[in-house]
């Protein structure tokens, strides 16, 4: 009788193990990638089957809408590698519970025993998942990046319907799911040997884990809960600025009763045109001022250029008369550079290259106007 019993657990065991190790697989099959897919094919992994599964392509269907959260979780834990640690070592469960499953390492391994004779614990479904970030550009020229600027801009995202407050149903009302009868979820028993039996708990794929199902869908939205349309926003781009810079905003992103939002990432570039001939390396302008040999040789020059600033849109260069200027030479202006950003009344510096047009002849002709030498 012992032995027998002993050759029962060991056959648990192993069963375990191949439970187990399906488990750590899941996430990678919804996906159709291997364990080792880098993040690179994780992401066109999800791209291709998140537009196939998404809600706005499949109108009602709650089968779709299921498989394109569960698509969503799978791309949110392989996607974050300390996440993805934990999944390839526990499974779902240790992310559920820190790292620490009820069958595996740092968990009470008479939990998995339990479940196989009949007296597991139902374990409830876990909180919603957050959803995707939305990102998008928004380029400003360098004269907006020097003032500031506010800017009211929209975007098209999904949003819950405000006909029917997300519920999908038109008349407002949710029915028990007569499969689940409410729950959400399914348990399987299987039987493993005489007497042993293993039960396995799954979301219901009639109501997609919702545990209530539509009977008279919303006519706007057709029952998913959501609908794209246009959010405005507005930014404000604070003097000084810095390019690349990225504006946040919380819980902005597509919407859905079925997860928390993500954040909207408004990247903000700075574009090529609209700068009047400036550069900007951090807080610094640098500008190329072209003068002619005479100009060069002699001084006694007045020259007023365009700036950024509204309020002192120009700048006044000048050279004495018999100042020599050589080609490459740099003038500095401090503080007329790119305001410093919260700072008060603070500046960069403006870094003025001259280049000194010559006219045409020998080399060394040259050179000895540039040096003013004796010809």
């Amino acid at each position: 009788m012992f032995m027998k019993y002993i050759h029962c657990l060991l056959i648990l065991v192993s069963f375990i193990a191949i439970a187990f190790a399906a488990d750590i697989e899941d996430y990678y099959k919804l996906l159709n990638v291997s364990k080792d897919a880098d993040t690179k094919d994780i992401r066109k992994a999800y791209k291709l089957l998140s537009k196939k599964y998404h809600p706005d392509k499949n109108p009602g269907d709650e089968t779709a809408a299921h498989k394109f959260l569960e698509i969503g979780e799978a791309y949110e834990v392989l996607m974050d590698d300390e996440k993805r640690q934990i999944y390839d070592r526990y499974g779902k469960e240790g992310l559920q519970n820190g790292g620490a499953p009820g069958g595996g390492p740092g968990g009470d391994p008479f939990d998995m025993f339990a479940d196989f004779f009949g007296g597991g614990r139902r374990r409830g479904p876990p909180g919603k998942p957050r959803g995707r970030d939305a990102e998008s550009d928004l380029g400003y020229t360098l004269k907006e990046f020097f003032n500031g600027a506010n800017t009211d801009f929209n975007l098209e995202l999904q949003n819950i319907c405000d006909k029917c407050s997300g519920t999908g149903s038109k008349d407002g009302q949710l029915h028990p799911c007569k499969t689940c009868r409410g729950t959400g979820r399914m348990v399987q028993k299987v039987q493993l040997a005489p007497g042993m039996f293993q039960q396995f708990e799954q979301v219901c794929p009639h109501c997609g884990g919702q545990g209530k199902q539509i009977t008279n869908k919303c006519d706007k939205c057709s029952g998913s809960g959501v609908f794209r349309g246009e959010r405005s926003f507005t930014i404000h781009l604070a003097p000084g600025t810095p390019r690349e810079h990225i504006e946040v905003y919380q819980g902005q992103a597509d919407q859905s009763p079925q997860w928390n939002a993500g954040d909207l990432k408004i990247h903000i570039k700075e574009k090529p045109e609209g700068n009047l001939g400036y550069r900007r390396v951090e807080n610094n302008l640098y500008r190329t001022e072209v003068l002619s040999l005479k100009e060069a040789l002699n001084g006694g020059w007045n020259r007023t250029i365009p700036f950024l600033d509204d309020y002192e849109n120009t700048i006044l260069l000048k050279r004495e008369e018999g100042k020599i200027v050589n080609n490459g030479d740099v003038e500095v202006i401090e503080g007329k550079g790119m305001p410093l950003m919260n700072g008060v009344d603070e500046f960069g510096n403006l870094y003025i290259q001259y280049h000194v047009v010559t006219p045409g002849g020998s080399k060394e002709t040259v050179e000895k106007l540039l040096h003013h030498d004796e010809l």
